[in-house]
């Protein structure tokens, strides 16, 4: 592990659908949040603006369906437009990321409408053999079902099952990425609260958002490496 005083263990919890015989046993992983902070880490590259591709009504997805439902997991998050207003309602999710180890698939939901792409995305997010991994993933269930009769199905949210004894709330992608990479990943607070409703979404909004969920997976596939990750038969 990059990082060391073994002060806080990340154990994972029971904490999966009803009926899911997932084993994981990560007692080894262990990190310590007071050197995450003091220590001065080289950034987290990130994925390369080629390697994103924007979903609409005009892109063609084959490409997409075909890399995405070959996968055994792949990198899962959700953008919103944030509501400032006291009473005012989300109408998101606006944006839905899927990340492989290599490419970000951006769905941008308001440009889909009627076109293959959505078909697409319901398939992958409800297929139960394609896990789903990502960062506090508490909220897409509901609004994912609500606005896109999609049912979630085979999610695992990391910042619930990295959390260990010591360590209050859910652990955030960035003090996962420290631990299992020796890296800092950089989130601008302006890009994560902007306009995600937008037609034309910026290179910083595509280059943010794709992050999110393929350092999931990276985060994911690194964690398992780390302890032992059994998937049911």
């Amino acid at each position: 592990m990059p990082l060391g005083n073994p002060e806080i263990w990340l154990r994972a919890g029971s904490i999966l659908e009803a009926g899911d015989s997932r084993v994981v046993d990560v007692s080894d992983v262990v990190f310590n949040r007071a050197s995450l902070r003091a220590a001065a880490l080289p950034v987290y590259a990130g994925i390369a603006l080629a390697d994103v591709c924007l979903l609409d009504s005009e892109a063609p997805g084959g490409e997409a369906m075909e890399a995405l439902m070959a996968a055994d997991a792949v990198g899962f998050d959700t953008e919103s437009k944030p509501t400032f207003r006291k009473g005012e309602s989300s109408t998101g999710p606006h944006l839905v990321q899927l990340a492989s180890g290599t490419r970000a698939y951006l769905f941008q939901i308001s440009r889909l409408q009627g076109a293959d792409h959505l078909k697409t995305l319901k398939a992958i997010l409800e297929s139960p053999r394609i896990l789903k991994v990502g960062f506090g993933l508490g909220n897409d269930r509901r609004t994912l079902e609500s606005r896109l009769a999609i049912r979630l199905a085979n999610v695992l949210d990391l910042g619930e099952v990295l959390r260990g004894p010591g360590h209050r709330g859910a652990v955030g992608a960035k003090v996962a990425v420290a631990h299992f990479f020796g890296q800092t990943l950089q989130k601008s607070r302006k890009t994560g609260t902007s306009n995600w409703a937008t037609a034309h979404l910026t290179e910083r909004q595509k280059l943010y958002s794709a992050d999110d969920a393929q350092v999931a997976l990276r985060v994911y596939r690194a964690w398992a490496d780390a302890g032992s990750v059994t998937l049911p038969a």
